[in-house]
């Protein structure tokens, strides 16, 4: 070992659902364990803490995003029940975004808390293997450190990928490392894909009253049950949610006003179309 290195019998990269279950699951078998975990900013530059995709960009934020779409869902059919509301009932996406991402906060403080409990050591920062049984990384003073351990973990999950092929997808466009984050309204949305986080997406902004559409190249929910596929997106459709349907983005320009134009082709016929947007979400 070099002078200041630091030995443990388990070194978990990465602080997600997995990662953190291992991590407290062998320090609770006794093992002297660390967590090291980072979050490289999205192009948007959007990162966050400690608790991986399902705390911060996944399950938690999505979920409360469509129980206040149902929220507003029964607003509407309230009056029918003998509720006197004042209609349009209005939907403010910063208050509620406010309250979705302080709840967050809170989780990932709660992670933090938990393996500070089980003596687990955490580090905030992007670990590069040195060998098979260290790694090195840069805290946040500039200082170098290295940590080695007997056996190693690697459960760093993964990120949303842009289509780099596509003109402006990058400079132009977000993912959902991005949606659950923004302090002000996506607005009128291009939500590009047809995996269940694009249907899940589309369905909650819906939902809360926006406009948006769906862009499916070939088939929705592939290697899903086709019969419910259809299923869900006809529900989609019914409930004020546009679907183009086999048809692929070409590229994304921005307007002097602001707004996103996509130009798309339509696979079956060759025919070109496009359509302004407040926001492109790739979810493929």
């Amino acid at each position: 070992m070099e002078a200041g290195q630091q030995c443990y019998d388990l070194l978990v990269i990465g602080g997600g659902s997995g990662g953190l279950a291992c991590a407290k699951e062998a320090a609770q078998l006794g093992k002297k364990v660390a967590v090291v975990d980072y979050v490289s900013p999205s192009p948007r530059g959007t990162s966050w803490g400690l608790g991986g995709t399902c705390v911060n960009v996944g399950c938690i934020p999505k979920k409360l995003m469509h129980q206040a779409a149902l929220l507003g869902g029964m607003m509407r059919d309230a009056p029918r029940y003998g509720w006197e509301m004042a209609q349009p009932a209005l939907h403010s996406w910063r208050k509620m975004a406010e309250a979705v991402q302080n709840h967050v906060k809170s989780l990932n403080w709660g992670h933090r808390v938990q393996l500070q409990d089980r003596k687990v050591k955490y580090f905030n920062f992007k670990a590069s293997f040195v060998n098979k049984h260290t790694v090195c990384g840069v805290l946040k003073g500039g200082k170098e450190i290295l940590l080695s351990a007997e056996h190693i973990v690697i459960a760093t999950g993964g990120r949303p990928r842009y289509p780099t092929h596509i003109e402006g997808a990058v400079e132009y466009g977000i993912t959902s490392d991005d949606l659950f984050w923004l302090k002000e309204s996506p607005g009128k949305t291009l939500v590009v894909g047809a995996s269940y986080v694009a249907l899940e997406c589309a369905g909650f902004l819906t939902g809360l009253g926006l406009d948006a559409t769906i862009m499916i190249r070939s088939i929705p929910l592939r290697a899903f049950d086709q019969q419910m596929a259809s299923l869900v997106t006809e529900h989609m459709a019914v409930h004020g949610t546009r679907i183009l349907k086999g048809c692929m983005p070409l590229r994304v320009e921005k307007l002097p006003d602001g707004q996103l134009q996509v130009t798309w082709v339509d696979l079956a016929s060759d025919r070109r179309d496009m359509g302004t947007f407040d926001t492109v979400l790739w979810a493929t």
